[in-house]
């Protein structure tokens, strides 16, 4: 984000030490986290006594490394706060639609299965019967396939069950599959970190679906772009996912969500350790 004025330089300079510890997600030597925040060790010594001192910063006795301190974690609590997703993303998304011109849905997982709080038009208008209180089956949209994915399988099980026994008379939009059908969707979703459809539920319509995680790494919301098939192009090179990714990451980010804190874990680890609540695994180094 780009902020117009004049600012203080070494605030910046501070703000980009503080901000590579934050990136790295473990104590840093005092090289190591001057390399990542591109100042002389000399300089970064010198700030890093200042954060020890307002306690932003601490380091370790044994090792010497350094790490976010106890005022750090003060100042991300007040952050999280202050922040509820459903406003956040509410607000964010009626530019997000408006950027790329189709509708934009948030849902959230509710007492019958995914559903929709917040719809918001596109300048391309397409013929969905969606708006806020409608309910979306797991197996049968994009959607409800990103809370399969993401969500600790014993929430979402009694539902799935459920709808693959009624198949089509189940209520809600979307038609169920089987459960090989959706095991296969599931891990895709994981390992992409979407999910599509194309011409379903409704006929010559495109979804898109992705998730929004909060600083514990457990899933918000689920954000989805809908068009005409014509339009929407799912596959995952399309400028379509990618604005929904960048879109679904950034609020994510914002909520304090920082996948890469799990040093050395794979998409799919991490995407797993989401949906079941447990920690994914560090790897050894070599």
């Amino acid at each position: 984000m780009s902020i117009d004025g004049r600012g203080v330089q070494s605030v910046e300079v501070g703000g980009r030490i503080l901000a590579a510890l934050v990136s790295a997600g473990k104590p840093l030597m005092l090289r190591e986290l001057a390399t990542l925040a591109d100042v002389a060790p000399a300089q970064a010594h010198a700030y890093l006594v200042s954060f020890r001192k307002l306690e932003l910063v601490e380091q370790e006795a044994a090792s010497g490394r350094y790490q976010l301190g106890p005022f750090a974690l003060q100042l991300g609590i007040a952050r999280l706060r202050s922040f509820d997703p459903l406003r956040l993303a509410g607000q964010a998304i009626i530019d997000f639609s408006e950027e790329i011109g189709l509708m934009v849905t948030i849902a959230v997982w509710g007492t019958h299965g995914p559903t929709i709080v917040q719809v918001q038009e596109g300048s391309d208008q397409v013929h969905v019967n969606v708006r806020t209180g409608t309910v979306f089956t797991i197996t049968g949209t994009a959607t409800g396939k990103v809370f399969a994915a993401f969500m600790p399988p014993k929430v979402i099980e009694t539902q799935v069950t459920e709808e693959l026994r009624k198949g089509a008379r189940i209520q809600g939009i979307g038609t169920a599959t089987s459960r090989k059908e959706l095991e296969t969707d599931i891990a895709s979703a994981r390992s992409l970190g979407y999910a599509p459809t194309e011409g379903k539920p409704v006929t010559g319509i495109n979804a898109i679906a992705a998730p929004v995680f909060d600083y514990s790494g457990k899933m918000q919301i689920v954000i989805t772009v809908i068009g005409p098939m014509g339009v929407l192009d799912v596959g995952a090179d399309s400028a379509y996912t990618k604005a929904l990714l960048a879109f679904t990451h950034r609020l994510s980010a914002q909520l304090g969500y920082t996948p890469h804190a799990v040093d050395g874990a794979s998409q799919e680890e991490v995407a797993s350790a989401a949906s079941t609540g447990t920690p994914a695994k560090r790897r050894r180094r070599a």
